[in-house]
């Protein structure tokens, strides 16, 4: 009995010595082994990034390297400068430039008949500095009852703004009579474009006009355009049959359909009104002292 034990316990030494080796290899592999994905991945690119030398010169800023496609060509001084070219102080052109607009070219239906009206404008120069002309002019049964022209030079003293001064041409009604005229003209906030202009003639005679205008685009092609119209007298004139003060009003509202930018029909109606003075002088030579009328007519500019 006591020889069998002896066997049995060489046996088990025997085969713990054989076993031993390779449990302690696969152990050993288990714990050389990362944990995760990650810690796999990190070894990968340590293992490229000792394999890969870094060209010379270069700093390695992050552990990875990125190569560029093939396709993508090197960038160099010459990409760089065509991207950002020296322009050499190139000067802005500011060339002399022209503009004709007929505002109104038109036919009043009233109580008392039919009447033509037309209002037009131009300058030309450049972009502070222009030369203005303005001409109004209305017949009545084929005879003239109103025409006048300005002649003004304007210079922008600020943005969207000009202060303008020349002469203004009376030729009816009356005789004809000159005006030295100074104003501003321009384009207030919320889109009014205004013109407010004072004039001084003979004998101290002082006259003021200001007129408002607003576009309302109602769609891309249809815009209707308010529009008022206020002259003022300083001394009574029965020759024109204007007086002291307030002497007329105009309001209209005229409803266009532009065919092109250049070229707009439109309808619409006016309320002119003589007021004061004016008014008494109206009513001494038996005319109207105002009242609606309708209008149509064509606006046009070039």
């Amino acid at each position: 009995m006591i020889g069998a034990r002896t066997t049995m316990v060489r046996t088990s030494i025997v085969l713990l010595l054989c076993l031993a080796p390779g449990v302690l290899c696969a152990q050993s592999a288990e714990n050389d082994r990362p944990h995760d994905a990650h810690a796999g991945h990190a070894a990968q690119v340590d293992a490229r990034q000792q394999s890969t030398p870094a060209p010379p010169g270069d700093h390695v800023h992050s552990p990875a390297t990125t190569d560029l496609p093939s396709f993508i060509p090197t960038l160099t001084d010459a990409d760089r400068q065509a991207a950002f070219p020296d322009l050499g102080g190139h000067p802005v052109s500011n060339p002399i430039r022209s503009f004709v607009l007929v505002e109104r070219l038109e036919f009043q239906a009233s109580e008392e008949g039919g009447d033509a009206g037309v209002n037009a404008m131009a300058w030309i120069g450049r972009d502070r500095s222009r030369l203005w002309v303005r001409a109004d002019g209305s017949s009545d049964g084929g005879r003239t009852d109103e025409a006048q022209a300005h002649v003004l030079w304007g210079r922008q003293f600020a943005r969207w703004w000009d202060l303008v001064a020349g002469i203004r041409q009376d030729f009816q009604p009356g005789g004809a009579q000159t005006w030295a005229a100074m104003g501003v003209q321009g384009l207030s906030p919320y889109w009014f474009e205004v013109e407010l202009t004072g004039y001084v003639g003979a004998n101290g005679r002082t006259q003021a006009r200001l007129d408002l205008d607003y576009e309302l685009l109602l769609t891309n092609r249809w815009i209707l355009q308010p529009r008022v119209e206020v002259n003022l007298a300083g001394k009574s004139d029965p020759e024109r049959q204007l007086g002291a003060g307030l002497t007329t009003t105009d309001l209209g509202l005229r409803l266009r359909y532009e065919w092109r930018r250049e070229l707009a029909p439109y309808l619409g109606v006016m309320w002119r009104r003589k007021w004061q003075g004016t008014a008494d002088l109206a009513e001494e030579a038996g005319e109207s002292t105002g009242g609606p009328s309708f209008v149509t007519g064509l606006r046009v500019w070039w």
